[in-house]
């Protein structure tokens, strides 16, 4: 089975929104064997609307939108696929109690007079049942067995309908057992250009897979996929490639799928049973953010100080002004310090320290921007990394947390 998929809606289109949403339909649908052929973003206006969904019928004849069911004059979604299929609205008496009552019920108050318009249904079509909002999905299918499915644009609804309501229809119409399927390896700390060249060095390669490198701010993921085999075919293919990749970088790959190198740094700590601290400059408190976004972190990290200023560095932190002197506050000793100085003002096992020039000013010929130092100190053992980052003033300080939770992975693991 082939799919289009539309999302709708203006702050797609200008850029205020990221369409979350047609990533996750890719992922759910290719672990049925549905694979989406075409992805197309429209405004809300009818006009967009009709004519995408009529092209990507022509094509495919399986249409999945998101987007342009809620109350406002702006929602069009319905209305302009039941006049593409030549059908006219009704309104649904039943689900308008229903909403009602869910008003009532949560927000003690009458419903809107607004919110008339999402019990409006068009004719012939079936109700999808929306679980986690007030907005119904719907299904739209013509004599031709073409059909559409109109799913919220709200992430959390969407996700949810497409789960509870959509996947199982399309399961029962989906012939036989193939499946597109993949699973992503995560890396930090080496270029692409260095892993492709340690891959084209693996005998055999990674077998009969499709393997993508996809560079991003926290490093390089490795994406394997397979297409059009069956379920127990396709995940053994798939796990003699990651046990290729594993093999040819055992100390560089950290974790698989949407794995947080913030999350195994805490396992590893709460493994050892070893306490977290940090000391930051240019990165403003951004690792302590990494690491308490991560639920249970409370048991593992102790706190932090964001040392902006030289002062805050020598009276919080313990740096001695004659080493910021010496040194510079950015350069490798005075990051050891803050590390040190992390782990022994909180009673941590472990210290984090980062300085660096953020940019976009403040560089030198010696230190240009993008120059970072990252040290850690477990227990004494003290272990410092430069950094030469690139990218504008966020990258150059999101790189530095991951580098810095990856010198802590590293050492803890013994590397």
């Amino acid at each position: 089975m082939k799919i289009e998929l539309i999302t709708i809606g203006d702050e797609l289109l200008l850029g205020f929104t990221i369409d979350t949403n047609a990533a996750h339909l890719a992922r759910a649908l290719a672990d049925i064997g549905v694979q989406i052929e075409r992805r197309t973003t429209v405004g809300d206006t009818a006009e967009e609307i009709g004519a995408a969904v009529r092209e990507a019928l022509d094509r495919t004849g399986a249409v999945i939108t998101t987007g342009g069911l809620g109350p406002t004059s702006d929602d069009l979604t319905k209305a302009s696929i039941a006049t593409l299929f030549g059908r006219g609205m009704r309104f649904d008496e039943e689900h308008w109690a229903w909403m009602a009552e869910r008003w009532r019920t949560r927000f003690q108050r009458e419903i809107p007079e607004a919110n008339r318009q999402q019990a409006m249904i068009p004719d012939g079509a079936t109700k999808l049942r929306n679980n986690h909002g007030s907005a119904p999905g719907i299904w739209l299918e013509d004599e031709r067995g073409r059909w559409v499915a109109m799913l919220p644009g709200v992430p959390r609804e969407m996700r949810g309908m497409l789960a509870d309501t959509l996947l199982p229809m399309l399961r029962e119409r989906v012939t036989g057992d193939r499946v597109v399927r993949s699973r992503t390896l995560r890396t930090t700390g080496v270029p692409e250009s260095l892993i492709a060249e340690r891959v084209g060095a693996i005998d055999g390669g990674v077998g009969d897979v499709a393997l993508a490198y996809l560079p991003n701010v926290d490093g390089v993921d490795l994406r394997v996929t397979v297409r059009g085999a069956s379920s127990a075919e396709a995940d053994r293919r798939l796990d003699g490639a990651v046990r290729r990749l594993r093999d040819a970088f055992p100390r560089e790959i950290y974790g698989e799928g949407d794995a947080d190198l913030a999350a195994v740094v805490l396992e590893l700590c709460r493994a050892r049973g070893l306490r977290l601290a940090v000391g930051e400059s240019c990165t403003g408190g951004m690792l302590g953010a990494r690491v308490t976004r991560i639920p249970g972190s409370s048991d593992v990290f102790v706190g932090g100080v964001i040392a902006y200023a030289n002062e805050i560095k020598t009276s919080l932190l313990g740096v001695a002004a004659d080493l910021i002197r010496a040194h510079g506050a950015v350069s490798e000793e005075v990051a050891r310090a803050m590390a040190s100085g992390a782990r022994a003002r909180t009673g941590a096992e472990i210290g984090v320290g980062i300085t660096g020039i953020a940019g976009p000013d403040g560089g030198t010929p010696e230190k240009p921007v993008g120059t970072v130092w990252i040290a850690a100190d477990v227990r004494g053992d003290a272990r410092a990394a430069l950094l030469h980052s690139w990218g504008d003033r966020e990258e150059v300080r999101q790189r530095a947390a991951q580098a810095a939770l990856n010198l802590v992975r590293r050492m803890l693991a013994g590397d």
